[in-house]
């Protein structure tokens, strides 16, 4: 009798615990529906590329929120050799690689200099390392130099910052920060995904641009952006580097190999890109066309000569509801708010891609002027 009495105690303990849980998410929840920031998610139901149909409905939306930066998710030359490569090696290697090792490349006699505005997946990967850490402002070489002199007293000092940062749209002032690395003794370690492929002469990324491609010493990019879009990434770096990373990356560890559907893909991508750089150059005239266009309207757009065109709006309720009526009138386009951008600094992120034509671009800026116009943003 004693026993049951302290077991129906038990649970009605537990499902007291789990009510008040689920309160307390309740509530935050409510929270972030009352501030304007709930993130509602669409589903697309067609392939990827310029013009795409979202939940089922409406065919031929005109799509300017992806990271198809070269139209490449879609091309066909793409998507037989992936369909070659999945015939061929089947769907998936259904393994991670060899287990063992726990660290990375930095241990706690070193030091990882970060630039406040570095994307998550990059903050998340510094947390992770033993290395001491500093911080400095966005892009300020004056404070990056005062956290170098600083970090004299680490065995090896790494820069690490975005080629391209994805909210903004911004560049790395590379060159500043490779003469700095070479003063104070550092290496240099770029994040490429939203450069790789169309950033460049050649599209080889931001270094390729600003002309230090000799000075970087580690490339980290991604697969599932320009090159195709689906998944994966790469890092490129001293081959020391590369055959200790094999040995300890956790996440090059605990990982199952890529599927050979994407590897044939990608490798198809980079195939056409190294033959040809028209695709990655056809993007700059666009993506001037774009800008232009909505700046004459009266939208103010950050950054600067990237296809990622942040239109500032500040309020995030604001940012929702125009994301809402582009999309009724054939634009899907997403609102940006906090968390993924700071408070006061919310937006909408347009995205060119060289498959837009400039009819594409041209009936965007229309709608975003009418819609703009009907919520007061522009005259």
């Amino acid at each position: 009798m004693w026993s049951k009495w302290v077991s129906r105690l038990g649970r009605a303990r537990a499902q007291s615990t789990v009510a008040h849980f689920r309160g307390i998410l309740k509530k935050e929840i409510e929270n972030i529906k009352e501030a304007g920031t709930w993130k509602s998610e669409r589903i697309i139901t067609s392939k990827q590329g310029p013009h795409i149909t979202v939940d089922g409905k409406s065919a031929g939306i005109l799509n300017f929120c992806a990271n198809n930066y070269l139209g490449l998710s879609s091309h066909p030359e793409v998507i037989r050799a992936g369909r070659e490569a999945l015939e061929e090696y089947g769907a998936g290697l259904s393994s991670v690689r060899f287990i063992c090792g726990t660290q990375a490349m930095l241990t706690p006699e070193d030091a990882v200099l970060s630039d406040e505005l570095n994307h998550a997946s990059i903050i998340d990967g510094i947390r992770l390392c033993k290395a001491n850490k500093y911080r400095y402002k966005h892009m300020d070489l004056e404070d990056l130099e005062t956290k170098l002199k600083e970090a004299q007293k680490h065995r090896l000092r790494l820069i690490v910052t975005d080629g391209v940062f994805s909210m903004d749209g911004d560049i790395a002032p590379l060159r500043e920060i490779c003469v700095l690395a070479k003063r104070y003794n550092a290496l240099v370690f770029i994040d490429e995904c939203h450069a790789t492929g169309f950033m460049g002469p050649n599209g080889r990324g931001t270094d390729e641009l600003l002309g230090v491609m000799a000075q970087v010493t580690i490339v980290n990019s991604t697969l599932g952006k320009a090159l195709g879009g689906a998944a994966g990434g790469y890092t490129t770096g001293p081959k020391p580097l590369i055959d200790l990373l094999r040995q300890r990356s956790r996440p090059y560890l605990f990982s199952n190999t890529l599927p050979p559907a994407v590897v044939g893909s990608a490798s198809k991508a980079l195939d056409l890109l190294m033959d040809s750089n028209e695709i990655a150059q056809s993007m700059s005239a666009k993506t001037a066309r774009f800008r232009n266009k909505m700046t004459a309207a009266g939208f103010s757009i950050a950054g600067k000569d990237h296809p990622i065109c942040p239109v500032m709006l500040g309020d995030a309720r604001l940012a929702a509801t125009m994301a809402d009526n582009m999309l009724e009138r054939g634009i899907y386009v997403v609102g940006f708010s906090f968390p993924v951008v700071p408070k006061g600094k919310s937006r909408i992120r347009v995205q060119i891609s060289a498959a837009h034509s400039d009819e594409d671009i041209d009936i965007c800026v229309q709608v975003f002027t009418e819609v703009g116009r009907k919520l007061g943003v522009v005259l």
